[in-house]
């Protein structure tokens, strides 16, 4: 049961990713108009970096169809990692209106940490 439920759990995070990661690329979502001035200063310093948006983008696309697969998982909790410390940031520090989002994010990044924590500790042990 405890499987299934993670299963479940890392496919909504799989489709979160790879919703977010095509928007980056096709921009079908438009952005709120309402947002902070603070968040809109970041996303212009953001997309000003011309490879930084794409990176992060296939970083999450890549992330996505790494992390709905049980071999794959450990990969792509590594790959996604950075992005959700990302995400979490901006929410705790510019916009706290995101700010739950971020802790699922954060609580389902880290229970995939804990439940392969043997094939990362592997990964530093010398």
């Amino acid at each position: 049961m405890k499987q299934k439920i993670t299963n479940v759990l890392n496919w909504l995070m799989a489709a979160m990713f790879l919703n977010a990661g095509l928007n980056k690329i096709f921009n079908y979502i438009p952005p709120p108009p309402d947002l902070p001035e603070a968040m809109v200063k970041d996303f212009a310093a953001f997309i000003e970096i011309e490879w930084l948006f794409p990176l992060v983008a296939v970083t999450e696309i890549v992330g996505a169809f790494l992390i709905i697969l049980k071999q794959t998982r450990p990969l792509g909790t590594l790959v996604l990692f950075p992005v959700v410390i990302g995400i979490a940031l901006v929410h705790f520090i510019v916009e706290p209106s995101g700010i739950i989002i971020s802790i699922i994010l954060l609580a389902l990044i880290g229970w995939n940490l804990w439940m392969d924590k043997n094939k990362f500790l592997s990964l530093v042990k010398a």
